[in-house]
């Protein structure tokens, strides 16, 4: 059998300005005192019931470290402009010391090798080969065959592509690593969160997903193993899905907004049959073709009552209607409610849903909505595509028999 290709090694990637900014203040530091800092702060982890505070490294440098550690500390925090705390980088050295970035000499000094100085300028084709070896491309192929993601609906691509690509087998894991990852991409553009938990690839996510595309790819000259010839191709198959998607959500958008009230008043209870509710009634269809249902979901041993209200338009739900649903509540024998709107919500009350000492109350704004639609698979069909791409690592993998060694084995065998 033959040895796994691994494309992902850091469970814990690092943001590349901290990279960048550690490749800075390491340069010239015995590589002694930079692990002896990080063994000094690893020496607090505190417990569950007694926690250690990391949040202000301009306290807590001088009451726990001392001597060189504590000014290495120091300069990791004041020259990064308090960007960097020196608690959170054990992934950074790691992955430094992986890539080989930095060096140390006979001496034991840290100093940037050519590959450390070339990512430090952000040459594409170094950039490009670390993110090769952590699977960034293809969780951008991932991303772009939806319109918007959250992190669970991309984790089964993911976990699988870890599975066959890493070492990487735990539930746990597979979820640092995407999240790690998607921090990364976010910050170099070629993602957007939309919201707190949706994620939407870039139009520069698009042409990186690709080798070879124009934002930080390379071409064929330069980097010839990375494929480039089919990169046109692959480019224009990712940004057609991606179109298309985009096209299909704003369809269905507007599908809701004109569709008969009475199938959009069902269309609700299907949906939340789906994501787990049970005992789903539709009870009455208001004048502004809002809708109200009642259902049940289980917490665990406790069984919750909740009120949904439905509001379709495309205006701002304000607080008079959150209100409205609170007072509501005790009549329905509901602890909780939630509004569904093919609209927004003002400010107000989005302030005024979680209010202390009330019953709280969830928001579902027209975007979340066509997120749980897509997700959950009403009113759209999923329609797979594979893309096989040549595996250019399969043929030039160490130890393979050249052609002549080949043609000698043969000639060998028939001399027998």
């Amino acid at each position: 059998m033959s040895e796994k290709q691994i494309k992902v090694h850091s469970a814990v990637l690092p943001l590349y300005s901290e990279v960048r900014e550690l490749l800075r203040i390491f340069e010239g530091v015995p590589k002694a005192i930079v692990t002896r800092m990080l063994d000094a702060i690893g020496e607090h982890t505190g417990t569950p019931q007694n926690t250690v505070d990391w949040t202000e490294p301009h306290v807590w440098i001088g009451e726990r470290l001392g001597g060189d550690e504590a000014h290495l500390a120091t300069r990791v925090w004041t020259e990064s402009n308090r960007k960097v705390n020196p608690r959170r980088i054990y992934g950074s050295y790691l992955f430094i010391n992986r890539y080989k970035l930095l060096n140390p000499t006979a001496q034991g000094i840290y100093r940037l090798t050519d590959r450390g100085g070339a990512f430090q300028q952000q040459d594409p084709v170094i950039v490009r080969d670390i993110d090769e070896h952590e699977g960034i491309p293809q969780l951008l192929s991932i991303l772009a065959t939806k319109t918007r993601s959250r992190r669970g609906d991309l984790l089964p691509e993911w976990r699988e592509f870890l599975q066959q690509y890493s070492n990487f087998g735990t539930e746990s894991t597979a979820k640092t690593t995407l999240r790690r990852r998607l921090l990364n991409l976010i910050e170099r553009q070629f993602v957007a969160r939309e919201g707190q938990s949706s994620y939407v690839i870039t139009a520069a996510g698009i042409e990186y997903a690709a080798p070879g595309g124009s934002s930080g790819g390379t071409n064929q000259a330069t980097h010839p193993k990375m494929g480039t010839t089919q990169s046109a191709p692959k480019h224009a198959v990712l940004q057609a899905i991606k179109t298309f998607n985009d096209g299909q959500r704003k369809a269905l958008k507007e599908r809701l907004e004109t569709m008969h009230p009475y199938r959009f008043e069902h269309l609700i209870g299907e949906l939340l049959e789906a994501m787990g509710y049970e005992d789903v009634q539709v009870t009455k269809a208001s004048g502004d073709k809002g809708v109200d249902v009642i259902a049940t979901v289980q917490f665990g041993i406790t069984t919750i009552t909740e009120y949904v209200q439905v509001k379709r338009h495309q205006g701002s739900i304000g607080r008079q209607t959150l209100d409205q649903l609170r007072g509501a509540l005790p009549y329905h024998k509901a602890i909780r409610g939630t509004i569904i709107t093919t609209g927004t919500f003002s400010q107000g009350c989005k302030e005024g849903a979680l209010y202390v000492g009330a019953a709280p109350i969830g928001l579902i704004d027209g975007e979340r909505l066509l997120d749980l639609l897509f997700e959950y698979k009403l009113g759209v069909k999923g329609r797979p595509a594979t893309l096989y791409e040549l595996d250019e690592e399969f043929f030039s993998r160490s130890g393979e028999a050249e052609p002549t060694d080949v043609l000698q084995e043969v000639a060998d065998s028939s001399a027998e």
